[in-house]
């Protein structure tokens, strides 16, 4: 019965897109990554992956080798797929480019045509039973929700002079901008979109702004995503469309390295200001530049995860809870 109910779910979300409505291009909102997901999605601050296509454009900047990854997740108990792959190039000059493909697959949906109903009466349809609905689906359809997204981010080093005596701040600044492509598919319909974000990532040394060797590096990200709203029109008769709202994610994170322990911690917080602001807290440590544990939270949910490096690569695995059950990640990213 369980199941019954979450595909009955999933098909009025999947059948919502063929009205118009606010929350069309909601599927974007699941993040993409693993490592970035295990931290819950505070990571519009960090974005130091391939995976800051899609949380913070501006972190690709600071990337100076080229990376690709790859992400597969199955959601909502298997009723769902979720796959992500990234690769950004640097370029000269403090340039990188990038491009992401996400894809939400939900597959198996049922439906019924009820074809033999049209020309009846509410009173042929209570007393004869032929014409009460059997319980057999017609057939079934599969749901399918792209993102495609072109990144392009500069790096700018800037000595912030405060008008103090003996130094300067060191800022790194990368600029980035997305310009991405959605489709979303139900059945026999296509809906299409295009959309803008912009994204800033800031950069500094905290040793040389509290006059302290031991202390890291502190992050700031910002992230407008759906500049002026994102519209996703369909090829209906009635031509409907979906309207994505225009988002910002804004975030802070520490990055302090641990000699001792031949190790390094991150301490991260981000929030999105959209349908009323989402809080996202995540920590993570690394040792030795080849393990790594997590953890995450944001609203109400938590998250977990972890990373090992094996020949050059890593494998990244995330444990996501949601209201409607657990959903574990793989990924693997590669950095050449």
């Amino acid at each position: 019965m369980k199941k019954k109910v979450l595909i009955f779910a999933l098909l009025l979300v999947a059948t919502s897109a063929l009205f118009a409505g606010r929350y069309g291009g909601d599927f974007m909102m699941i993040g993409a990554g693993v490592r970035s997901l295990g931290m819950g999605g505070a990571f519009a601050a960090l974005a130091d992956d391939s995976s800051a296509i899609y949380w913070n454009s501006g972190g690709l900047a600071q990337i100076r080798k080229s990376e690709a990854s790859a992400m597969h997740a199955f959601l909502y108990g298997n009723l769902a797929s979720y796959d992500h792959l990234s690769y950004i190039q640097p370029l000269p000059n403090e340039v990188t480019i990038g491009f992401n493909i996400t894809r939400l697959t939900v597959s198996d949906i049922p439906y019924f045509d009820e074809k033999y109903l049209i020309g009846t009466n509410v009173d042929q349809r209570i007393n004869d039973s032929n014409y009460h609905l059997p319980g057999i689906p017609d057939g079934k359809f599969r749901s399918t929700d792209d993102l495609y997204q072109f990144s392009f981010a500069k790096n700018i080093n800037l000595n912030a002079d405060m008008g103090w005596q003996f130094f300067a701040i060191p800022l790194e600044i990368g600029l980035g901008a997305n310009v991405k492509f959605i489709q979303r598919k139900i059945k026999d319909n296509l809906g299409s979109g295009t959309g803008f974000d912009i994204g800033v990532k800031i950069k500094t040394d905290m040793a040389i702004l509290f006059d302290a060797d031991e202390l890291g590096a502190l992050h700031m990200g910002f992230n407008f995503q759906d500049i002026a709203g994102t519209t996703v029109r369909w090829d209906t008769v009635s031509e409907n469309r979906d309207e994505i709202l225009f988002n910002t994610k804004f975030g802070i994170a520490v990055q302090q390295p641990i000699p001792q322990l031949d190790s390094e911690i991150v301490l991260a917080w981000d929030k999105d200001y959209v349908y009323g602001g989402t809080h996202h807290f995540g920590a993570d440590w690394t040792y030795n530049e080849m393990a790594s544990l997590r953890l995450g939270y944001y609203d109400k949910n938590f998250s977990c995860g972890a990373s090992l490096s094996l020949y050059g690569a890593w494998l990244d695995y995330a444990l996501i809870t949601n209201p409607v059950g657990i959903t574990n990640r793989l990924g693997l990213r590669f950095r050449f």
